[in-house]
């Protein structure tokens, strides 16, 4: 195991990237074509960051594309289990990876990462191992299985300077709840991507979901 601290340029740019907006949508790509309109209309609704999952095979090509059209917005990866998909996303240009687990290969490789890691947590003692590495803002994931609202309120007693992040089984009316905390600075969630809107190829449906559940969150 590492001596290193988590460097903290990767955690300045990782704050930055979770502040810039407070809605995270998750977004899964089923064909290659919808990656561009998808990530445009999102944009256009007001959204700064795109996590793009690794669920299906067409993640990593959809990071580059969205990266070269849409160079104003942060777009990561999503759903990485191991490091090789840390170095394939880095590759195909992400700025921020996600995990929904930590494991120590994964937080000792993204210390030396290039870019930063928002490692995923459900238990204190996750945080703790994290925490002891330098890493101070964290994935909660999956939230509403994992305590809610009420567990991050308790995980700010004894880690008052620890931020997280929130994803799993999050609706916009429950969004609110958890942006309310002192210790959330982003909420992800996939209702801002529902699957048969973008079958459909509705992206206005899409930019007015995300233009409403920005306003109802801000």
């Amino acid at each position: 195991m590492t001596n290193q601290a988590y460097p903290q340029h990767l955690q300045e740019q990782l704050d930055k990237i979770v502040s810039s907006c407070p809605l995270v949508p998750v977004i899964t790509i089923d064909r290659p074509e919808d990656a561009l309109p998808l990530g445009k209309a999102l944009v256009e609704g007001g959204l700064r960051i795109l996590e793009i999952t690794l669920r299906t095979p067409y993640g990593l090509q959809a990071i580059s594309d969205l990266r070269a059209a849409l160079p104003d917005v942060w777009v990561g990866v999503g759903t990485v289990a191991t490091k090789a998909q840390f170095e394939a996303a880095e590759a195909a240009g992400a700025q921020f990876v996600i995990t929904p687990g930590s494991t120590s290969e994964l937080l000792e490789y993204g210390m030396t990462a290039k870019i930063p890691l928002l490692p995923g947590v459900s238990s204190l003692s996750e945080v703790m191992e994290g925490y002891r590495l330098g890493y101070r803002t964290f994935k909660f994931f999956p939230a509403e299985v994992a305590g809610g609202v009420s567990a991050l309120k308790a995980y700010s007693g004894p880690f008052p300077d620890i931020s997280f992040c929130p994803t799993g089984g999050i609706t916009l009316e429950k969004a609110k709840d958890y942006l309310a905390l002192s210790n959330v600075n982003a909420v992800g969630g996939s209702w801002l991507t529902p699957k048969d809107a973008i079958a459909a190829g509705d992206w206005a449906q899409l930019r007015s979901i995300a233009e409403k559940s920005l306003a109802a969150v801000k």
